[in-house]
C-alpha cells in the first residue's frame, strides 16, 4: 500500500488501484481483500474509492465507490436500494424541549411503524400499516404507475410489502433522531431505505445476475461480483427497477419526516417551522455521472454524492455526533464521502462484547430504548466518528456538528 496525499492506494497486477481514505481508523482485512476481488472486473473506471467508514458487507464491501463502463453488479448496490438519510433543521432551540423527552418518543413510535415482529402468525407486522393513512396513500399516487409497470414485468412484486411499508421506519441501524446543533437549534434526522419491495427487487436481480453468469460460463473471484452486461435483456428491467426503489426510498423518508413532525408538535406547545434547511440523500444507489472524460454507472455502496456544494448527511452511532456536510467535490473519490461511522462489530460480536450496563454508559442523556436488542447498534460497535471525518477532510467539510438527545429505534 503506497500513500498519496490524503488517501492510500492499494494496487495489485492486472487489477484496477483501489484508493482508499482510511487514515487514522481501521480498514479490517477482510474487507481490503473483499474491495481487491471487486477491483479484478474489467470494467472498473480507472479505480475504486474507499471511504473511512470502510467494512466487509454482502455482496460488496460497504463504504466503497465503484465506478463502472457497461455493467453494473446488482450485488454492490445490495437489497436495501435507495437507503439514505433526511435532515431538517427546525426554529426550536433546545429551551424549547422539555426536561423529560419520553412522551414525544412515544408520539413519534405511535405515528411511524417500526420494528418487525416475531411470531405473527397471521397478525399484523406492527412494522407494517393495516389500513395506510390519507397521507400515506396520497405519497403512494406519485408512486403506483411506475409500480404498475414493474408488477406487469414482474409479477411477483405485486405480493411484496409495499404500500404496507411506505412511511415505516424498519430495523437494524434505521433510526428517527431529534438532535441539537452546535447553536442549540433542533434538529429531526432519520435513515431508512426501500423497505421490503426494495429488498424484494435488489435479491431478484441479485440472483438473475448469478444465474446468467452460470449460464454463460463466466467464472468470477466471488460469485457476489455476478454482473448484468449494459444492453442486455435484465439490464434495463434492472435500471427501472432500482429508480423506482430509489425514488421510493425518498417518498419513505419523506413521510416519516412529516410523521415526526407532526408528532413533536402534538406534544409541544410551542408552534415551529421546519422549512429552514433540509437534506435527503441515498447512500446505496446507482447513478450515471460523468467522470474522467466518459459518462460511467457509480455505485455507492454505504456512500454519499458530495459534489462541490452537495449537502450531505454524516451519522454516527447512537450516542455519538453527527454531521451535516457540505461537498468539496473531490474528483479522485468520485465526489463522494462516507455514509455514516462504520462498523468495528458485527452484530453478533458486538451483542456478545457489550453488556447492557455499558450500553447504558454510552448512552447517557439520549431519550432511547436501552434495552438488550438494541445492543447490536451501541456506539462501540463502531468507529469513531471524529476520526471518521477527520480521514475524509478534503472530500467534505462540515457545516453543523449534530449530538442526538432523542433516538427512535426499529
Amino acid at each position: 500500500m503506497t500513500t498519496t496525499g490524503n488517501y492510500e492506494v492499494l494496487h495489485e497486477a492486472g487489477h484496477a488501484p483501489v484508493k482508499s481514505w482510511t487514515k487514522g481508523v481501521p480498514f479490517d482485512a477482510n474487507a481490503k481483500q473483499q474491495v481487491l476481488n471487486m477491483a479484478q472486473m474489467p470494467f472498473i473506471h480507472q479505480w475504486i474509492a474507499v471511504m473511512p467508514d470502510v467494512h466487509l458487507g454482502k455482496g460488496a464491501t460497504i463504504g466503497s465507490v465503484i465506478p463502472t463502463l457497461g455493467a453494473v453488479i446488482p450485488a454492490a448496490v445490495g437489497v436495501d436500494l435507495g437507503c439514505g438519510m433526511m435532515a431538517a433543521k427546525t426554529t426550536l432551540k433546545a429551551s424549547d424541549l422539555p426536561d423529560s423527552l419520553e412522551a414525544m418518543r412515544s408520539q413519534i413510535e405511535r405515528r411511524v411503524p417500526h420494528g418487525r415482529g416475531e411470531n405473527l402468525r397471521g397478525q399484523r407486522d406492527p412494522g407494517s400499516w393495516g389500513d395506510a393513512p390519507d397521507d400515506v396513500l396520497n405519497k403512494w399516487l406519485t408512486l403506483s404507475d411506475g409500480f404498475q409497470r414493474l408488477c406487469e414485468k414482474h409479477p411477483f412484486l405485486k405480493n411484496t410489502n409495499n404500500l404496507s411499508h411506505l412511511g415505516t421506519l424498519g430495523t437494524g441501524n434505521h433510526f428517527i433522531e431529534v438532535c441539537l446543533d452546535e447553536t442549540q437549534s433542533v434538529w429531526v434526522m432519520l435513515h431508512s431505505g426501500s423497505r421490503g419491495v426494495g429488498n424484494k427487487i435488489g435479491t431478484h436481480f441479485i440472483a438473475q445476475a448469478k444465474r446468467d453468469m452460470e449460464r454463460y460460463f463466466i467464472n468470477l473471484p466471488d460469485k457476489d461480483l455476478a454482473y448484468i452486461p449494459e444492453g442486455s435483456e435484465h439490464f434495463r428491467d434492472y435500471v427501472e427497477a432500482v429508480a423506482w426503489a430509489q425514488d421510493f426510498a425518498q417518498a419513505n423518508r419523506e413521510v416519516m419526516m412529516a410523521r415526526t413532525l407532526q408528532a413533536i408538535r402534538e406534544v409541544l406547545p410551542k408552534p415551529f417551522s421546519a422549512d429552514v434547511e433540509a437534506v435527503n440523500c441515498h447512500h446505496n444507489y446507482i447513478r450515471k455521472e460523468h467522470h474522467y472524460g466518459q459518462d460511467v454507472w457509480v455505485t455507492r455502496k454505504g456512500a454519499v454524492s458530495a459534489r462541490a456544494g452537495e449537502m450531505g448527511i454524516i451519522p454516527g452511532s447512537m450516542g455519538a455526533k453527527s454531521y451535516i456536510v457540505r461537498g468539496l467535490g473531490n474528483a479522485e473519490s468520485f465526489c463522494s464521502c462516507s455514509h455514516g461511522a462504520g462498523r468495528v462489530m458485527s452484530r453478533t460480536e458486538a451483542k456478545r462484547r457489550v453488556s447492557l450496563d455499558e450500553h447504558k454508559r454510552a448512552v447517557a442523556g439520549v431519550e432511547c430504548r436501552t434495552d438488550a436488542s438494541v445492543i447490536d447498534e451501541t456506539p462501540s460497535a463502531y468507529k469513531p466518528i471524529e476520526k471518521v471525518m477527520e480521514a475524509q477532510s478534503d472530500l467534505v467539510e462540515i457545516m453543523h456538528t449534530l449530538k442526538q438527545v432523542l433516538c427512535v429505534k426499529g
